[in-house]
């Protein structure tokens, strides 16, 4: 991945030219570092609780928590929105509260309400939010989103004459308008069209592959599952964890065999009860829950102990338990 020039960050001349072993340090450090986070209001609610997360150049990091967790707390305080109670927040190595303006340049955000000034056409408001972060005009550019979210033929186009759908579309585009190199995404496919959310998430891969890092609330957990490098689990107001996906998915995952039965089963036979087996639909199956991570599973004992017991076995399944049962999982823990 090619890395990004420190220029394109807003650096001074003279911060650019940095000793090779700071130079390296500032590539391998976060590029988002929250630290201590609290944010609390006046009605004594406390929606942000000591909250700490690295997010790092280029991942994916989907940030999955039930309403009311502190997500958008979270995002907002980051992006400069909302000011913490307490701790610290760092982008691109800008404090967000005492170099707002340098912190918030590198950054876009799609929120979830959809706010857009109804008169103006679709490609004025792309370009004019570009200048707001004093960027240069660059047509090729705002084209070149205005096309990959399937709104060039909208450019001219009033807001108020576009559907919900096409809204969502003009707020992904804003974001994008001032090139940042870290994306937030706050629920941005809630509600909106298949062909939409297939644009969003091209979209979302192309940004990946050109070194944008992008964080991502969501739904939609099959999404997360998809796209994500790691996934963060938020509820109350603390993060619960932040892992690697593949990594929580094999950590955290049972898996489940299904036994399909030549006969169909009242009860589990008093032989097979150490497993602690269910009996599964018309009786025709027994399902065996394991845990990968164990040294035995227990199947082949579980096998041999049915055939002894003269159960007949026609079919073996298994299924891998998926993101959205770790993430129930883990919020009902910390109900």
């Amino acid at each position: 991945m090619e890395a990004t020039p420190l220029s394109g960050l807003g650096l001074s001349p003279a911060r650019r030219y940095l000793p090779q072993a700071r130079r390296q340090e500032a590539e391998v450090a976060p590029i988002v570092s929250v630290r201590k986070l609290r944010k609390s209001y006046k009605t004594g609610f406390e929606a942000l609780k000591g909250v700490s997360l690295d997010i790092h150049k280029g991942e994916i990091l989907a940030l999955l928590g039930p309403n009311g967790a502190g997500k958008t707390t979270l995002i907002s305080t980051i992006c400069g929105i909302t000011n913490p109670t307490s701790g610290s927040v760092r982008v691109g190595g800008y404090d967000v509260v005492r170099d707002w303006r340098a912190a918030r340049s590198l950054i876009g955000l799609v929120p979830q309400e959809i706010s857009l000034e109804s008169f103006e056409k679709v490609a004025d408001l792309v370009r004019f939010s570009r200048g707001l972060f004093g960027k240069p005009p660059n047509p090729a550019h705002i084209e070149k989103i205005l096309k990959q979210l399937s709104l060039w033929d909208k450019r001219d186009a009033r807001i108020m004459t576009l559907s919900g759908g096409m809204k969502r579309r003009v707020l992904i585009a804003k974001a994008l308008s001032h090139e940042p190199r870290i994306l937030f995404l706050d629920e941005p496919t809630a509600g909106v069209d298949v062909e939409l959310r297939r644009d969003m998430w091209q979209v979302v891969n192309d940004l990946r592959a050109s070194g944008v890092t992008i964080i991502l609330t969501t739904h939609y957990i099959e999404e997360a599952e998809a796209i994500a490098d790691r996934v963060g689990v938020i509820a109350k107001g603390e993060i619960l964890l932040v892992e690697d996906k593949a990594e929580l998915m094999a950590r955290m995952g049972r898996k489940e065999l299904r036994i399909e039965l030549a006969q169909p089963l009242e009860t589990v036979p008093e032989a097979l009860a150490a497993w602690s087996l269910r009996i599964g639909a018309n009786g025709r199956s027994l399902v065996y829950d394991y845990d990968t991570r164990a040294e035995r599973t227990g199947i082949t004992s579980l096998l041999n102990a049915m055939r002894d017991a003269g159960l007949v076995m026609t079919d073996l399944d298994t299924e891998q338990s998926s993101l959205e049962d770790i993430f129930v999982g883990l919020v009902k823990e910390h109900a």
